[in-house]
């Protein structure tokens, strides 16, 4: 009897982001738990907190952020794309799974974007628009030069199937 995670295997040979886009996301994290804890720590200044609550309340951030740190490894390592003669498979996800197949026939656009964090370490992002909102694609985590390459690679096959692009 085939089980649920069949629906998301194939034969085809996965392709893994980069590792460097657990370091950017991480940072992002750590911004964001830097002007947490800032606020934080500002409220028990000026507020008459009690120490235990205050001690409960840091021990309840560094637990979330450890989990979450943690939680961005495996979700990147989730990450995946197989491009194949017709179509492109995406997938991620780690509690809630996403596979999606776009059509190359199907496809409108190919955006790449990079904010700074991901600049500064080299990772683009590529996304994957069609007619249907639903069957957008994202792989984060791409060096820009697989990027370009990737980018190039779809406009082509859209072209050559007559799609959108």
């Amino acid at each position: 009897m085939p089980t649920v995670d069949s629906a998301f295997t194939s034969s085809d040979t996965w392709i893994p982001v980069s590792p460097r886009l657990a370091v950017a996301r991480r940072i992002s994290l750590s911004l964001v738990f830097i002007l947490i804890a800032a606020a934080v720590a500002a409220l028990f200044f000026t507020a008459d907190v009690p120490r235990p609550i205050a001690g409960l309340a840091a021990a309840a951030v560094v637990v979330v952020f450890c989990w979450l740190w943690w939680l961005i490894g495996r979700r990147v390592r989730s990450f995946g794309y197989a491009e194949r003669g017709d179509d492109l498979l995406v997938t991620s996800g780690i509690m809630f799974r996403r596979m999606v197949i776009v059509p190359y026939g199907r496809m409108q656009l190919v955006d790449v974007t990079a904010g700074p964090i991901d600049r500064m370490l080299g990772v683009t992002t590529v996304q994957l628009h069609t007619a249907a909102a639903t069957t957008d694609a994202t792989i984060p985590g791409l060096e820009p030069e697989v990027a370009a390459a990737l980018r190039d690679r779809l406009a082509s096959r859209g072209e050559q199937r007559g799609a959108g692009l």
